[in-house]
C-alpha cells in the first residue's frame, strides 16, 4: 500500500465526490453504500430472517435504511486475532423538513424546517437548495412502500436580508432559527398551489404521500479546489468521507482477518437510536457473528475498532483556536484524536498499533488535543468503546468549515485514510500490545 501512485489517490477522490454527489441523506448514502457493497460481492442479509454465515462470506445488513455494517468473515481464529473494525455515521447537519410545513406568507410558498445537528447556519443563506429524503406511501392495493426521493434541482433558497435593512450585519450577526431561515420555494398564484405532498407524490410516480423524512441540501456539486487541486470542497464530508474510505477498504482488503465497516446514522445529535451508536445494531450483528456471550468477550478483548470522524484542522485565519503543537494542517495525514476526559477513546496502546501500521503504509499522521480554554466534541468512538469493551481509536481528516454547508479537507488525506483502513485490516496476527 505504501507505493500507492498519485494516480490511485486521484480514482479514489474521483469516486468520493461522486458518492457525495449521489449521497444527499443518509438515507441516500446508505443505499449507495449497500450498491457498492453488492457489485464487489457482499450478500445482503435481513435482519428478520435466520442467517447462515460462511467462513470466507462477505454480507452486509441494513436498519432503518440510513445505518449499515459490513463484514467479511475471515478464516484466522476470532479468539487470537479479534476483529478489525471501522466505524463512521451517515448523518450530517442540516435542515430537516416539518411535518406540517406549508407556509404562505405575503403570497409567498414557505416551508417550516427543524434544525438537525450542530448546524452552522450562516453559509445556509443565498444557496441554490433541493430537496431529498425518504417518503412512505400508499399505492392503490393499500400496500405501504418507502421512496428515496431526490429531486437534484434547485427548489429553493433562504434569501438574505439586505445590508440596507441591517447596517451592523458585518459586524455581529445573531440568527433565529425559528424566524431567519424558513425557505422560499415560489409564489402563490392559485388554488392547491403550495402542497408539499403533492409535489413529493409526482415526483415519485403517484400514490398517497403517508409521511416523509426529507432535508435540504446545497446542489453545488463536489469539487477539487484549489491551485493544484489539493482541496476537496463538499457538503458532508462530515462524514461521508470516512464512510466511503471505510467500505472501500474492506472491499479491498485480503486476508485471512474478519473485518467489519460500520456507518451509523444520528451520530449528530447524540447517536441514541436504534440505528446510532448508542443503539444495539452493531451488538446484536456482533452477537449473531459470535452467539456464545463468553467468546463474544474474548474476541471484543483482542479486536479494535477505528473510529472514524472528522478532525479540525487548523484555520490560518484563527490559529489561536488550536493548541501550539496540536493543530493540524490539511494534506498531512489523518489526525489522531485525544482527549484524556474520554470524550475520544484514543489511549497509548490504540495509538501505538496505529502509528506502527501508519509506518508500515507510509501514511503521515499527525495529532489533535483541543485547548484546555475551549470545549471537546466527541463521536461514536467512546459511545461504541463503552457499549462494546472493544480497544478503540478516534481518528479523522483535518477539515475546515465543519458542519458548514459546505466543507473543505484535503485530496491526499482522503486516500491516506482509506490506505491506513485497509492496512488495519490485512494486519496479520494478533492486535493486542502485550
Amino acid at each position: 500500500m505504501a507505493g500507492e501512485s498519485p494516480m490511485a489517490n486521484e480514482e479514489f477522490n474521483d469516486g468520493l465526490l461522486d458518492f457525495l454527489a449521489r449521497s444527499p441523506t443518509p438515507f441516500h448514502a446508505t443505499a449507495n453504500l449497500a450498491a457498492l457493497l453488492a457489485a464487489a460481492g457482499f450478500a445482503a442479509l435481513d435482519e428478520i430472517a435466520d442467517w447462515a454465515l460462511q467462513p470466507g462470506g462477505r454480507y452486509y445488513v441494513v436498519r432503518n435504511g440510513a445505518s449499515i455494517i459490513a463484514f467479511a468473515m475471515g478464516t484466522d481464529p476470532l479468539h487470537r486475532n479479534g476483529i478489525r473494525m471501522l466505524g463512521a455515521h451517515t448523518d450530517s447537519p442540516c435542515l430537516m423538513v416539518r411535518p406540517n410545513p406549508e407556509r404562505n406568507r405575503r403570497g409567498y410558498f414557505q416551508l417550516g424546517v427543524e434544525v438537525y445537528g450542530g448546524v452552522l447556519l450562516n453559509p445556509w443563506f443565498d444557496r441554490d437548495l433541493s430537496l431529498a429524503g425518504r417518503v412512505v406511501v400508499r399505492a392503490a392495493d393499500g400496500s405501504l412502500a418507502a421512496r428515496l426521493v431526490d429531486l437534484r434541482r434547485p427548489v429553493a433558497v433562504i434569501p438574505s436580508l439586505a445590508i440596507h435593512l441591517d447596517r451592523d450585519v458585518n459586524r455581529q450577526r445573531s440568527i433565529n432559527a425559528e424566524t431567519d431561515i424558513q425557505p422560499l420555494l415560489g409564489q402563490i398564484a392559485g388554488e392547491g398551489q403550495g402542497d408539499l405532498r403533492a409535489l413529493l407524490a409526482a415526483e415519485i410516480g403517484g400514490g398517497e404521500v403517508l409521511d416523509y423524512e426529507l432535508c435540504l441540501y446545497d446542489t453545488q456539486a463536489p469539487a477539487l479546489v484549489g491551485l493544484g487541486g489539493e482541496f476537496i470542497a463538499a457538503a458532508r464530508l462530515d462524514n461521508l468521507l470516512s464512510c466511503y474510505a471505510g467500505v472501500q477498504a474492506l472491499i479491498g482488503a485480503a486476508g485471512g482477518q474478519t473485518r467489519l465497516v460500520v456507518c451509523s446514522d444520528h451520530e449528530e445529535v447524540g447517536s441514541g437510536s436504534a440505528s446510532g451508536a448508542q443503539g444495539p445494531f452493531l451488538e446484536s450483528v456482533l452477537t449473531r457473528l459470535i452467539p456464545d456471550a463468553a467468546a463474544r468477550t474474548r474476541v471484543l478483548a483482542a479486536s479494535l475498532l477505528l473510529s472514524a470522524d472528522n478532525a479540525h484542522g487548523i484555520h490560518p485565519n484563527f490559529p489561536a483556536k488550536h493548541d501550539d503543537n496540536h493543530g493540524p494542517l490539511l494534506n498531512r495525514g489523518p489526525v489522531l484524536k485525544v482527549n484524556h476526559g474520554q470524550r475520544y477513546a484514543t489511549n497509548s496502546l490504540t495509538a501505538a498499533r496505529v502509528r506502527d501500521w501508519a509506518r508500515a503504509a507510509g501514511v503521515p499522521l499527525q495529532s489533535f488535543v483541543a485547548r484546555n480554554d475551549m470545549g471537546c466534541g466527541s463521536t461514536i468512538g467512546p459511545l461504541t468503546a463503552t457499549r462494546l469493551g472493544v480497544p478503540t481509536l478516534d481518528l479523522g481528516v483535518p477539515t475546515f468549515a465543519m458542519h458548514s454547508i459546505r466543507e473543505l479537507a484535503g485530496t491526499a488525506d482522503a486516500a491516506s485514510l482509506f490506505t491506513l483502513a485497509r492496512c488495519c485490516f490485512e494486519h496479520q496476527g494478533p492486535l493486542a500490545v502485550r
